[in-house]
């Protein structure tokens, strides 16, 4: 259902990989609230996935962009404002990659070369979408940026590896440049911490599907799916949530603030 929370408001959103991405989700949340966007993601990614539909069912304009280069970013922002006609109100970073999860590399025999790109693509590329905007003028007073984040930033999962590292420098990175933004444009900055989410990149780490039954379970709503972050995405780029910013807000289900809940003793008493 529509109600017209970004309309008229023009927007970057980054990591729609296939139907199962919460980026996916997003973008179809914004045009449906008649917001006009421009979708972005690295050219890899792309090859990979089916952003071109997207972009059709969206009306959008793609613009690739590796979120570590800054020479693409400059350009992802300067042809996302002619493209859309005027400056940018809100910004989705959805973009996470550890060569070191993906190749098996244990927690103790971590490759760092890696590590350093596991910190480059998924967290410094947040500061540098943010320093272009800034650089560049790109972002309307009062908009909104939004990096998708994860309670391993807080807490150990194994097998979450390097990642750990990474979305904790994100939410560090959303407060300091929160800050810098909200002074000099009234711009603000959040992480949402997601529950586990089955998707394409999610699923792909070792043992998800036991943890994400787990999480599950200790949620007494359950876990957030995809289509409710996409939701919850959508009121922090809206109006609605104006003096929201440099925070680290968890959309788990209550699975943050739960010691332990009847379904998992009910499982673990079996």
């Amino acid at each position: 259902m529509s109600h017209n929370l970004l309309k008229g408001k023009r927007g970057i959103i980054s990591g729609a990989l296939d139907q199962n991405s919460i980026a996916w989700k997003v973008a179809e949340k914004a045009k449906e609230q008649g917001a006009s966007f421009t979708l972005t993601n690295a050219p890899i990614a792309m090859r990979m996935g089916e952003i071109n539909k997207l972009a059709e069912q969206c009306g959008s304009e793609i613009i690739p962009a590796d979120a570590t280069s800054m020479e693409d970013l400059e350009n992802l922002f300067t042809k996302s404002q002619e493209a859309l006609g005027g400056k940018i109100d809100f910004v989705l970073h959805s973009i996470g990659m550890s060569p070191n999860v993906r190749k098996g590399k244990s927690y103790g025999d971590l490759n760092y070369d890696w590590f350093q790109k596991t910190l480059d693509v998924s967290a410094l590329s947040f500061h540098k979408m943010m320093q272009t905007a800034e650089k560049l003028d790109a972002m309307n007073e009062w908009g909104s940026i939004v990096g998708l984040s994860y309670i391993a930033a807080q807490r150990t999962f194994p097998d979450y590896s390097d990642m750990a590292q990474a979305k904790a420098l994100l939410e560090s990175i959303a407060r300091s440049y929160g800050y810098r933004l909200g002074v000099s444009k009234k711009v603000r900055v959040n992480t949402i911490s997601q529950s586990p989410t089955m998707t394409t990149a999610g699923s792909g780490v070792p043992g998800f599907d036991v943890f994400f039954n787990y999480a599950d379970k200790m949620s007494p709503l359950g876990n957030a799916d995809a289509e409710s972050c996409a939701d919850y995405c959508i009121t922090l780029f809206s109006d609605l949530t104006r003096m929201v910013t440099m925070q680290n807000l968890m959309h788990d289900g209550g699975f943050s603030t739960s010691g332990i809940t009847d379904a998992l003793v009910e499982e673990l008493s079996k």
